[in-house]
């Protein structure tokens, strides 16, 4: 039985209605997949730009720590020599007014002769010397001479040998010092500095430790003591 036209016209469109359904559907799916696709980039970029900014801000605060700990390490050092600073200026200004006090010794003439007599004789006993000179301040020749009229048996009863001492008459010692001598070999290329302020130096050098511990207590990270 033939198709009329009417049937041939219901089946054409029934057929562009399928089509049309299967491309609807195409796209739909089309669509679902790339918006899921795109979802998907989208989820692993923002996942991407999230781990860059952790990683950027972890950076940063690392490097704000770092400058931190810097600083606070530069500000102790800094403290720290401050303190030093102002300790050795403490014992600087305590060495200044103990050599201002040096003059005070030689205004003693009973003192000041002992002292000389105890200054030449260990001179004699350092150099060993069978001919020795010694400088002094003008001022002091006499009682110097004296010193060294009192020593020379002390002295040659001690090492049993004789020693011959002379006084320099020419080159005196400056006047500006507080006292003392210095002591020669015969050629003067040994010198034994007896001066006042020479043996304050020693002595500041000897009990600088016991200075320190006694201005500003024991040191707690110091193991050992001189």
């Amino acid at each position: 039985m033939a198709l009329t036209d009417a049937d041939v016209q219901k089946q054409i469109k029934h057929m562009m209605g399928f089509i049309e359904q299967e491309a609807s559907e195409k796209v739909e799916e089309i669509d679902a997949k790339a918006e899921e696709e795109f979802n998907i980039e989208k989820g692993r970029l923002v996942q991407t730009q999230r781990v860059k900014l952790m990683q950027y801000y972890e950076k940063k605060e690392k490097q704000i720590e770092q400058h931190k700990k810097i600083q606070m390490s530069n500000l102790t050092n800094q403290a720290r020599l401050k303190v030093l600073k102002d300790r050795d200026d403490m014992i600087t200004d305590l060495l200044n007014e103990a050599r201002q006090r040096l003059g005070e010794i030689a205004k003693e003439p009973a003192s000041y002769s002992a002292l000389l007599e105890g200054l030449v004789l260990q001179g004699f006993y350092q150099l060993l010397e069978p001919k020795v000179t010694i400088r002094c301040r003008q001022k002091d020749v006499e009682m110097v001479q004296a010193a060294v009229n009192k020593n020379i048996p002390i002295y040659k009863e001690a090492v049993q040998s004789n020693i011959v001492v002379k006084i320099d008459q020419e080159r005196f010692l400056s006047s500006e010092i507080c006292g003392g001598i210095e002591v020669y070999n015969d050629n003067r290329k040994i010198k034994v500095s007896n001066t006042l302020e020479n043996r304050l130096e020693l002595m500041a050098q000897q009990m600088m430790p016991e200075i320190r511990v006694n201005l500003f207590g024991a040191n707690p990270n110091r193991r050992f003591t001189d």
